[in-house]
Formats: C-alpha cells, structure tokens, sequence
C-alpha cells in the first residue's frame, strides 16, 4: 500500500537517508525544512503520515504537533515525532502535544516501517469515514463533526497474568477516568470480549504458559474486536515480538518498566480515534440508512455514490482511485421467465457477494436497475481488476433458485477505469468505466475489461 509521506527536519542529510529509505519501499515523499513550511504543505498536500524532527529551529517539533492537532485540516494526518531526545518525560510531551508515536535517534528501521504502515492504513479508514461524513453533511443529513475531549468512562480490558502489573496499568488508566477489567489468560480475555464492548485492550506480551501473539490474532479476526485498538506492553529485549504484534494488527506499544504518564498518553490517542470512528459510524448510519440506501439492497444509492465520489475528488483522496461498474447478464429474461419478485431475490443475492467480497473502505452502490457500481480509494487498474476477476467469480457461484428446484445461473460484465493525474470528473471516469462495461458485454458477457489510458477518460 503506498501513501504519502511528509518528512519535516532541519538537517538535510536526515532528510536524504528517510526519503532514500521510505522511496524503496514505493512511498511518495516530500520534505520541509522547519515547522512553518510542515504546517503549509501539510494543508496543501494532506499528506498520510508525517515524520516530524523535534529541534528545529523556529518552531520546534512539539509546537508544530500542538498546530497541526488544533487545524481542522490536519488533524487527521498521523505524526510520528523523531529525536535524538530518549527521555521518558520527552517522549510524554510529545504525544501529549498529539503525537501518534516518538521514535528515537538513531531509527530502527523495521521499527520506522511497521509503525509507518500500521497508522497509513488507520488512516486510510479514517479518511474512509470522514469522506461518508463530508458527503452526508453536504446532503444535509449529518451533523457538525465533534471532537471528544475526554475519554472518561471508557472501558478497557487489561490482559495480565501478573498482578501487580495489571494493577499498575488498571491505576494508570483511572487517572483518565478509565473503567477496566483484567483477564489473567487469552481464553479469558476472549470471553470478556465478546459479552463487553471495550474501547481499549491492552496486551502484556509477557503471558507466561501461551504465545501473547494469537491472542492479537484471535482479537483482530473477531468481528466484535476487530478495530478496538490494541496496546502491547513488552520487555526492552521483544522487539521482534512486538514487530511481529504489529503485524497482526497492533496499535501501540510500551516498554516496562511502564511510565504511567505514557500510558496514560498512548491509551488517550489510541481511544480517542476510537471515539471518532465511532460517531462517524453512528452518524452515517442514521442518516444514510434514511436518505442514501437502495432500498431493495441495503447498498448506497446512485445519489450517494455521485456524491462520494466527488468528495473523494475535491479532498484529494481521487488521486489514485478506480471505479468498477458491473451490469447482470441477461436479467431482462430473469424477471420475464419468472417474475419481478425472483428478480428482486436475484438483486439481493448478487448485492450481498458484493458487499461481503469488498474491502471495508470501498463504497458498493446500486447504480440503477441490474447496474452496480464498486469504488475503491488507494487502488490502481490492475489490482482494481484482479479485485473485479474475484467478483465476477463470486457472483457466477451463486446458487440462485428461480423457482423452487429451478437453478438459474447469474452472471455479471465489469468494466473498470481507474483516474491518474486527478484531472477526471466524477462523471468522466463513470462514463469510462460504463464503456469498459459495453465492451465487455460485446465481447461475450460475463468478464472484465479494462478502461483505456487515463488520458482517454
């Protein structure tokens, strides 16, 4: 998944060895010399991630932090703050300033990129949400956007075979007004879990007698747990572990001996975005379920998806971004042969393959009639296509009963178009991809074709 990176730091050769190691994993970099110049490319180039140094002149990194956490436009770029700085009391005042992380000099690099792809693709759902919640407020059917000062009367759930310890964290995180409970073991963390809706887990990766491990993968594959946020607590000599947390689906991480002001800071950012997620959730499912569904599928309406669309455009998450547009095969002879009602059941069967076989932050709208549309945030034309091969398949295999004991096969054409230089219009990559969709069915029905190069939308 590639993104765009921000590198804010006064001294160029830091800058050169970031941008070198960033750019060889695909990321998209650019970089400021001091906080002033960070704070005006963050608004114009709303970066994904921002690694920002701390001793710069001007404006130091924590400032720069404080304003771009207090800037309705940047608020929601993570920041992973970089010193040569390792005091705890340092890396306290950074993430009380906003700072999703704080690294220290010199960079562990594995480190530096398993903090940097789990909060890019936070962030991306974040971005997800907040794109639904724009698009609803300017139909007029969402709500001013309200940040959550505290997170008193949050619940977390404190994983601890050591008394002591889980005592230590459960007092930390009352400071902030947290209500926690503690399991001893992951089968009883697991069952805690699945009857409380905990806003934060924190993990001890010292579990004597299991692998701590399992228990984050068993957390995050769980659809009750899947996106509460976990905070791993380890020993100075787990690094591997604590990388390989991360790569199941961690957080956050601390090292004991605990600091409980850290704790306390980690624990506040991580339920905080908790919160906002959360409001995003409830806000759009109260106002699109009224205004934005097909009512037949429970998918987005064309309403909606124009709108979307647009948003993702104008807020600059259009830059790289593919529609999928899908039409039945032959339905016409599905609702003559047998009725509208069997071609509703069909509608319906063909929505939910889609639905479920579409990642989290994709948008799957009814565009009209047998017609539907998939778009997909972050995707080029290739992996847009593979994605469309996986739902054309999915749709072929549903067994689908016309009338009772008659098997009707259901199939559908998918034409994808992808933008590029984010110079299209919403309408121009529809129309695009509705062409990419008559040539398929031209071509045979029943399989993908690929739009022509941007420059042809």
């Amino acid at each position: 998944m590639t993104a765009r990176i921000l590198i804010v730091d006064d001294m160029p050769a830091n800058t050169r060895l970031l941008e070198a190691k960033l750019a060889a994993e695909y990321y998209q970099v650019r970089s400021a010399r001091d906080g002033f110049e960070a704070l005006s490319d963050a608004r114009d180039w709303q970066p994904d991630l921002i690694l920002l140094d701390v001793m710069m002149p001007g404006m130091d990194g924590y400032e720069c932090c404080r304003q771009l956490k207090e800037d309705a436009l940047t608020l929601h770029i993570p920041v992973v703050m970089v010193t040569a700085l390792g005091e705890p009391g340092e890396r306290l005042r950074g993430l009380e300033a906003g700072a999703d992380d704080f690294l220290t000099k010199p960079v562990d690099y594995d480190t530096l990129m398993t903090r940097v792809r789990s909060l890019v693709r936070l962030k991306r759902l974040l971005d997800e949400w907040r794109a639904r919640g724009d698009t609803a407020r300017a139909l007029g059917l969402g709500t001013d956007r309200v940040l959550v000062p505290s997170i008193a009367g949050a619940r977390a759930l404190v994983v601890d075979d050591w008394d002591q310890s889980a005592r230590a964290i459960q007092d930390a995180l009352a400071g902030d007004g947290v209500v926690s409970a503690t399991a001893s073991d992951g089968a009883e963390a697991i069952g805690l879990a699945a009857e409380v809706d905990f806003d934060i887990v924190v993990i001890n990766l010292s579990l004597a007698g299991e692998d701590p491990l399992k228990l984050i993968s068993i957390l995050r594959a769980s659809d009750t747990t899947h996106e509460t946020p976990l905070l791993l607590v380890a020993e100075a000599g787990e690094r591997d572990r604590v990388l390989r947390g991360f790569e199941l689906g961690a957080n956050d991480w601390l090292v004991q001996p605990i600091d409980a002001n850290e704790l306390r800071a980690r624990a506040r950012n991580q339920v905080r975005r908790k919160f906002y997620q959360d409001r995003l959730r409830s806000d759009l499912g109260t106002a699109l379920e009224m205004a934005l569904t097909d009512p037949l599928t429970g998918l987005y309406n064309q309403r909606y998806l124009r709108r979307h669309l647009a948003s993702l455009m104008i807020t600059g998450q259009g830059r790289q971004l593919t529609v999928l547009m899908m039409d039945v095969d032959h339905f016409k002879s599905v609702n003559d042969r047998y009725g509208h009602a069997s071609g509703d059941r069909a509608l319906r069967l063909i929505a939910d393959s889609l639905r479920v076989n579409t990642r989290v932050f994709d948008s799957v709208a009814r565009y009209g009639g047998e017609e539907f549309v998939v778009v997909m945030p972050g995707t080029g034309p290739q992996e847009a296509a593979a994605a469309a091969e996986r739902l054309r398949l999915a749709v072929q295999a549903i067994e689908f009963q016309a009338e009772p004991g008659v098997c009707t096969p259901l199939t559908v054409s998918v034409g994808v178009a992808s933008t590029a230089a984010g110079e299209e219009s919403p309408d121009s990559v529809l129309q695009a991809a509705d062409a990419a969709l008559y040539q398929a069915k031209r071509n045979g029905r029943n399989r993908v074709e690929i739009a022509q190069e941007a420059g042809a939308i």
